[in-house]
C-alpha cells in the first residue's frame, strides 16, 4: 500500500541524527544554531529562533508584538487546529475565517470582515503549498504572521513599474513567520518550529525575549539535526515534487474531479496532491485502496475539523472538509508507484 504521507528522510538525515546521538549532544546547542543560520539565509530574514513547538513560536511572536489580552486573532478555518487551541491557551480570541473554494485560502473580504469583528492580528497560512496575492493583505493595517509550514519555498510576486515584478519568498513578508517542523509539515524535525523575524526592528524585540527564554522552549539538537538537513535538501526534493504534481494534475483532467487553483501572483510550493471530489469520499477511497493507494481526508486536524458543528458559517471550509482527498506525493515515490497513481487519478469514479 502506498501511504498518503511519508517524511522524506534519507541517509543524510539519518546520519545527521545518528552523529548527534553518538556525540551525546542532543539538547539545544550547536546544531540548533546551524539550523537558525541556514533558515536566515534560506528565507532572507534578519533573525530566527528554533523552538520546540509551533504554539511556543506563536507565544513568542505575540509577546514581541505586545498584543493586548483578549484581542482577536484571525485564522483560516483550514489552518491546523494548533492555531485555534494555541490562541485560546494564550488568552486571546480566535476569529475563524472561511476560504475561497477554488484556492482553499482566506479571502481579502473575509479578513476585512474579521477586522470589523475585532481582529487585531492575522495568521496567514499557506494552505497546501498555495500562495496569496499578498500585497492587498499587507495594506490592511493589521500585523501578519505567515505560517509557511506547508508552503516553504513559495514566492510572492510584487508588480513593479515598467511591467517588471519583484519576488519575495513566503515567510519574509509579515512581521513574523512560523515554519512548523512537525511530522507532516513540508520540513520536519520530528517536532518543533522556526520562528523568523524578516525585519531588524521586530528581531531586536524578539531577540530580547528569546535571550531570556527557558531552555525547555528551545529546539534540541536532535530535532535540529534532522530539520537542518531537510532544509538543505529542500530545493532538490521540491523539484521532484513539482514534477510529480504536474503529472498528477494532467491525469486528473481526464476525470470529473479537480484540484485547487494555484500560483496567484507568485509561485506556489508543493505540499501534497489534493483532489476536490465530485463524488463521495468513501467510494474514491475504496477504489484507490483496491489499486494499493491510501488516501486521506485533506483537512483532518484542521480548525474546521476540530470545531465541526460548533463553527458558525464557513460553509466553503465545511464542504472542503468532506470532499477533499489527499493523494500520495513525496520525493521517495518511485516510477512504478507514481505511474500507478497517475493511472488511478485519471480513472477515479
Amino acid at each position: 500500500m502506498i501511504q498518503t504521507y511519508s517524511s522524506t528522510i534519507r541517509r543524510r538525515e539519518m546520519d545527521a541524527v545518528l552523529t548527534c546521538m553518538v556525540d551525546e549532544k542532543i539538547g539545544p546547542g550547536e546544531l540548533n544554531q546551524r539550523l537558525i543560520q541556514f533558515a536566515k539565509e534560506f528565507f532572507s530574514v534578519d533573525g530566527a529562533v528554533a523552538l520546540r513547538s509551533p504554539v511556543i513560536a506563536l507565544k513568542y511572536a505575540i509577546q514581541a508584538l505586545d498584543l493586548p489580552l483578549d484581542s482577536g486573532i484571525m485564522i483560516s478555518a483550514l489552518a491546523p487546529c494548533w492555531q485555534y487551541k494555541g490562541i485560546i491557551s494564550l488568552g486571546y480570541k480566535p476569529i475563524v475565517l472561511d476560504v475561497a473554494p477554488e484556492t482553499a485560502l482566506v479571502t481579502l473580504e473575509n479578513v476585512e470582515e474579521g477586522i470589523r469583528q475585532g481582529g487585531r492580528l492575522l495568521i496567514l497560512s499557506g494552505t497546501l503549498g498555495n500562495i496569496y496575492d499578498i500585497a492587498p493583505f499587507l495594506e490592511l493595517g493589521v500585523p501578519i504572521i505567515e505560517d509557511v509550514s506547508q508552503n516553504v519555498g513559495a514566492f510572492y510576486e510584487f508588480p513593479q513599474e515598467e511591467g517588471e515584478s519583484k519576488k519575495k519568498m513566503a515567510g519574509s513578508n509579515g512581521v513574523f513567520s512560523i515554519m512548523g517542523l512537525e511530522e507532516n509539515d513540508l520540513i520536519t524535525g520530528g517536532g518543533g518550529a522556526v520562528l523568523m523575524a524578516p525585519a531588524r526592528r521586530e528581531w531586536i524585540v524578539l531577540k530580547r525575549l528569546v535571550d531570556s527564554a527557558c531552555r525547555t522552549d528551545i529546539l534540541p539538537d536532535l530535532n535540529s539535526a534532522l530539520a537542518f538537513v531537510q532544509l538543505k535538501e529542500f530545493t532538490r526534493n521540491q523539484q521532484r515534487r513539482q514534477e510529480l504534481f504536474a503529472a498528477f494534475q494532467k491525469s486528473l483532467m481526464s476525470s470529473r474531479h479537480k484540484t485547487f487553483i494555484r500560483n496567484q501572483n507568485g509561485l506556489a510550493s508543493v505540499y501534497t496532491f489534493p483532489v476536490v471530489l465530485n463524488s463521495g469520499f468513501k467510494d474514491v477511497k475504496q477504489y484507490a485502496a483496491k489499486k494499493g493507494i491510501e488516501i486521506q481526508p485533506t483537512f483532518t486536524d484542521s480548525v474546521v475539523d476540530y470545531l465541526q458543528d460548533d463553527l458558525e458559517g464557513c460553509i466553503n471550509s465545511k464542504s472542503l472538509l468532506l470532499r477533499c482527498a489527499s493523494f500520495p506525493l513525496y520525493p521517495r515515490l518511485g516510477n512504478t508507484q507514481s505511474t500507478l497513481i497517475i493511472k488511478v487519478l485519471g480513472t477515479l469514479p
